[in-house]
């Protein structure tokens, strides 16, 4: 049994059932590799729709661009999921996944439809809404929403002191609502403010957690995912420096406290997708996505094992540790109060709640990529990587 939120050393994929995306982890590396290939196309032909208001209880017609809309001249009847922030980590791996199972429609809202990761979408069948994944397009919001019978959303995190996550979150619930959408689910995390009694300041955490609820209060079936640390924090936000003939790798983890970590580029899909499948199963159901769960002194080892290269770990951990390595971190100190807190949470109270259900994710989809398998792919040698659009 799993305690305190951390997942036993072995997992063992579930026998018979719904089979999941990827037959085996060569499948999933293929498909990976497919995505991190820039890409080109010829666009192919599409409609542009303008988009509606409501004026007296009626839509009227409105021709400004935004949002505008594209889709693929040939439709049918399958279910429509919108997704927004399609273009993130986890919004790509969301539509891409659904698209390739052949079951869905995709609408995806993303902020700049002429992206190479749009075009992409677009060019495999899902229609682009140009529309940012930001508070204050509730209207907009509602008119991308309509027709669609599950939405997957999801916040950025936002500087703490200034961040809107919270208000984002709602709102777009409010809309998928409002324009009848009957299942949403949505990328949450624990309440770090209610499970440590304030003890620690992990606001990314909580304000997705209070979307959660806010969610839940509504007249909607709902879903929630909550993935673990990402793989690719290393390769954009902790980033290795050289130290003489050696990588140094300053993580925010003691050396070897074992976290559960994930690719979101390959990993949200196959989630969502098992969830949709089987909508009332999962109804109400929060549920940890995970790729595996390792150390900071296994992720190094690994590193050199794969890459051949000399490697070692330094302990972000602590504040001055964490300001050493990452002068740069200094000029929020609320930020750095932040990632101190989530580390901190994760150390001393487990990144999962007691009682969630920490196999589920590997259960449904066996390929789930670990460390080694995303290295070997990504061909990453330690250089700064951005997985942004």
């Amino acid at each position: 049994m799993a305690r305190n939120g951390r997942l036993p050393d072995a997992i063992l994929p579930r026998d018979g059932g719904q089979r999941p995306p990827f037959r085996d982890a060569n499948e999933a590396s293929h498909a990976l590799k497919r995505d991190r290939r820039s890409i080109h196309f010829s666009e192919q032909s599409y409609t542009v729709h303008p988009p509606t208001e409501w004026k007296s209880g009626c839509l009227k017609s409105r021709r400004p661009s935004h949002p505008q809309v594209r889709q693929p001249m040939s439709r049918d009847h399958k279910p429509l999921v919108t997704v927004a922030g399609a273009s993130s980590k986890q919004g790509r791996s969301v539509a891409g996944t659904l698209l390739e199972s052949g079951r869905y429609r995709v609408r995806a809202l993303t902020r700049d439809v002429g992206s190479a990761v749009a075009g992409e979408l677009n060019h495999r069948g899902a229609e682009l809404v140009s529309l940012p994944l930001e508070a204050g397009h509730k209207r907009s919001l509602v008119e991308a929403f309509e027709g669609s019978q599950a939405a997957f959303l999801m916040t950025p995190p936002t500087p703490p002191g200034d961040s809107r996550e919270f208000d984002l979150g709602c709102e777009l619930a409010d809309a998928a609502v409002e324009a009848g959408v009957e299942h949403i689910v949505f990328s949450g995390l624990e309440n770090v403010e209610e499970i440590t009694k304030g003890a620690k300041f992990a606001p990314h955490f909580t304000d997705k957690a209070r979307v959660e609820d806010h969610i839940r209060s509504l007249p909607v079936r709902s879903s929630f995912i909550y993935l673990a640390f990402f793989y690719t924090n290393l390769f954009e936000y902790y980033v290795p420096r050289m130290d003489g003939d050696a990588l140094v790798f300053p993580i925010y983890l003691p050396e070897d406290f074992r976290a559960p970590f994930v690719d979101p580029t390959s990993a949200t899909g196959p989630a969502l997708l098992e969830i949709l499948d089987h909508p009332m199963e999962y109804a109400g159901k929060s549920l940890p996505v995970i790729g595996e769960m390792i150390s900071p002194r296994e992720m190094v080892e690994t590193f050199t094992r794969v890459t051949g290269k000399k490697a070692k770990y330094a302990s972000a951990y602590r504040r001055p540790e964490l300001l050493q390595h990452f002068p740069q971190f200094g000029s929020n100190e609320l930020l750095v109060d932040e990632l101190l807190g989530m580390a901190e949470y994760a150390v001393e109270y487990g990144y999962y709640r007691s009682g969630r259900d920490l196999l589920w994710s590997r259960r449904i989809n066996p390929g789930s990529v670990t460390w080694e398998q995303f290295l070997r792919l990504t061909g990453w040698q330690g250089e700064a990587r951005s997985f942004g659009v």
